[in-house]
């Protein structure tokens, strides 16, 4: 009947089958909706037409590509429409994920059949948006305006079987063409279009008791507001809801969120494709060796065991091993008890996994990441073990954070195996892998690296060595402006509060006290021989060490904490001791605002990221802003330091940096052509 490249119509008997082909995930290019514009027309001489979809997935969501042009007719609401009121009606025919566009599309449908393990969402909140095909506006008359709230405002994906209890799906199948097949031999009565029914009644404070837990959720983050009102429109005729729904669509794509959060989406997809390793084929890992069962060993074993990998925990004698096992299986019996993985689940981790105090057992691992404390003999010991009992070619991996991996492999045979995989704390639970490479490591064993990175989830970043790689050093800079800031008349929790109005989930001192002031303390004096001279030096967090002040773990750094409760309270004892370094050091102490504070402190990021693309430590402006976001808690919405900088204004940004700069004669470089970036 109609054959095109996107969609085709075939007719069996009285049964039109419209099928969707436009891999990866079929999404509503301009394409797929003039084929399934086309497709309506085609098959209205069928008693019936099935929706369905070629490959992996149902329709799972839109063309991003098109976002940043005007629309292209036919636009997706208008196809969503004629689907709906086609006088052949649909049966969509669902699997894998229904997202976006493709769960309008399915709603539009008369009937909805579903594989059991499909997932259905309106995602569009991730990329700052709100749906634009009648989402908001049929979402709350199919299934209640409470779960469409927790579904559109939060991204939320949706389960077949979670949906149908609540009536968004007609029939799960264990065999879905089987299924469809046999529901449209015996079609019941065509329902009222979604778009013609009513919205459940749902409690009258709602609407108010929603918006404020999303706004202490969103943390300035507009969209998830901006869905809650627009399904407040679906109480409205569908006449005069779903058109304000489309316009305020079409408005959202030009806001700076949606371009920020849209930057992030395809900036992850740049990152995991660096120039070094094009054309290099990946080892296929299956069995690791971990050294170290501490927090962060542990954590590196669990995401390893999630990703399916075969673990090996080694530590340094019996009691160490067994403490190791129990913090391991720790990690996982929370996993079940939060419903992230299953009991069955978590024994076949658990047959996967051993804690060991002997090398010996390392020998038929194909990589080893050692997980030990910042040492540079320590480490250079762990790895001459390791090769001592590895194949020669097994590669090598070191967590450091801070220290040379050249010097760590300096009596490492066939160096080329060489290369850093730094986790973030917790390991299972954080998705930024800095993958770092030396001058000798290969493009395979780099390969390897981004392809371990994904069987664990991890959003991986190549970096270049320079002290504290990508991430430590830029927060190394952002600490260093923070402290000059509380030297020349801010308080800590000033600083904190301004950053957290940002979008950041907590400020740089109450995110210290949570880490520990002891680990920056060491890299302070294991830098303090090497350091410029000329480089303005704030002496407050050292003085809070020297106090036994080290964070949350002491009950005091930057703040106090009561016992059992992790929440800082201003203590006048540090803002004394602020106050009187300012006095020693001849500063007449000064006040500023909340933007201020954050304008200096991201200026100072931007220019610092702007250096390390510079060197050459990072690939790309992408590679900082992603580092930024899945390590140190950047709002994904703003998009990172580079996207901010650029969404401001380079001009804006550069000339906040200089005023910084002017301040701090000798403490700070200034990044050269940094409006290229």
């Amino acid at each position: 009947m109609l054959q095109s490249s996107l969609v085709s119509v075939e007719l069996k008997g009285d049964v039109a089958w419209v099928t969707v082909n436009n891999p990866p995930v079929n999404a509503t290019s301009t394409g797929v909706r003039q084929g399934l514009s086309d497709a309506v027309d085609a098959v209205q001489g069928a008693r019936v037409a099935v929706l369905c979809c070629a490959g992996r997935t149902f329709i799972a969501g839109g063309d991003m590509s098109e976002f940043d042009v005007p629309p292209i007719e036919p636009h997706l609401p208008d196809v969503v429409q004629k689907i709906e009121d086609s006088k052949v009606p649909f049966v969509a025919c669902m699997h894998g994920n229904v997202l976006g566009g493709g769960f309008e599309i399915a709603m539009a449908c008369a009937w909805r059949i579903a594989a059991r393990d499909t997932g259905f969402g309106l995602p569009e909140v991730n990329v700052g948006l709100i749906p634009g095909a009648g989402g908001t506006q049929r979402l709350p008359r199919l299934v209640g305006m409470q779960a469409a709230i927790d579904m559109a405002c939060s991204g939320k994906i949706m389960k077949a079987e979670a949906l149908a209890e609540i009536g968004g799906i007609d029939l799960i199948a264990d065999d879905l063409l089987d299924a469809v097949s046999g529901f449209v031999a015996d079609l019941p009565e065509r329902p009222l279009p979604v778009s013609q029914r009513t919205v459940p009644d749902f409690a009258p404070d709602l609407f108010e008791t929603s918006r404020l837990a999303l706004r202490k959720r969103a943390k300035g983050q507009p969209s998830p507001l901006e869905n809650l009102s627009a399904l407040g429109w679906s109480v409205e005729p569908f006449a005069e809801g779903q058109p304000k729904e489309r316009a305020r669509h079409l408005a959202l794509r030009q806001s700076a969120e949606s371009r920020a959060l849209r930057h992030a989406f395809f900036a992850e997809r740049t990152v995991s494709k660096p120039a070094l390793i094009k054309g290099s084929t990946a080892r296929d890992i299956t069995r690791i060796a971990v050294v170290g069962g501490g927090l962060m060993g542990a954590g590196i074993a669990t995401a390893a065991l999630n990703g399916g990998l075969s673990v090996t925990l080694i530590e340094q004698n019996a009691e160490a091993a067994s403490a190791a096992q129990q913090r391991v299986e720790s990690l996982l019996n929370g996993a079940v008890k939060r419903g992230k993985i299953s009991e069955a689940q978590l024994r076949n981790r658990l047959t996967s996994f051993q804690a060991a105090e002997s090398y010996a057992v390392a020998a038929d691992a194909e990589l080893a990441i050692e997980a030990v404390f910042e040492d540079l003999s320590v480490k250079q010991s762990v790895f001459a073990e390791l090769a001592s009992h590895m194949h020669r070619d097994a590669i090598l991996a070191t967590n450091t954070s801070y220290l040379d991996p050249v010097d760590i492999f300096e009596d490492v045979e066939n160096k080329a195996r060489c290369i850093g995989l730094h986790f973030f704390s917790p390991a299972h639970v954080m998705k930024l892998l800095e993958i770092v490479h030396t001058p000798d490591t290969s493009p395979e064993v780099l390969a390897t690296g981004f392809a371990l990175g994904r069987k664990l989830r991890k959003v991986s970043v190549l970096s270049g060595i320079c002290d504290g790689f990508i991430g430590n050093r830029m927060l190394a800079a952002y600490r260093r402006e923070a402290d000059y800031l509380l030297a020349d008349g801010a308080l800590p929790y000033q600083v904190d509060q301004a950053m957290r109005a940002f979008g950041m989930p907590m400020g740089p001192y109450e995110l210290h006290d949570l880490t520990g002031l002891q680990i920056a303390w060491a890299n302070r004096k294991r830098n303090a021989e090497t350091r410029n001279p000329d480089e303005r030096y704030v002496t407050i967090a050292d003085q809070l060490c020297e106090m036994g002040r080290l964070g949350q773990r002491t009950g005091k750094g930057w703040y106090r904490y009561e016992d059992g409760n992790r929440k800082p309270v201003r203590d006048p004892e540090v803002e004394a001791l602020i106050e009187t370094y300012s006095a020693e050091q001849g500063i007449t102490r000064r006040s500023f605002t909340e933007q201020d504070i954050s304008s200096r402190i991201l200026a100072v990021l931007a220019n610092e990221g702007a250096l390390i693309v510079q060197e050459r430590i990072a690939e790309n402006a992408e590679s900082v802003d992603m580092v930024q976001i899945h390590g140190y808690g950047f709002p994904r919405w703003r998009g990172g330091p580079m996207n901010y900088s650029k969404e401001i204004g380079i001009a804006i940004s550069r000339a906040t940096m200089l005023t910084v700069a002017n301040e701090n004669p000798g403490s700070w470089r200034i990044a050269d052509h940094s409006g290229d970036l």
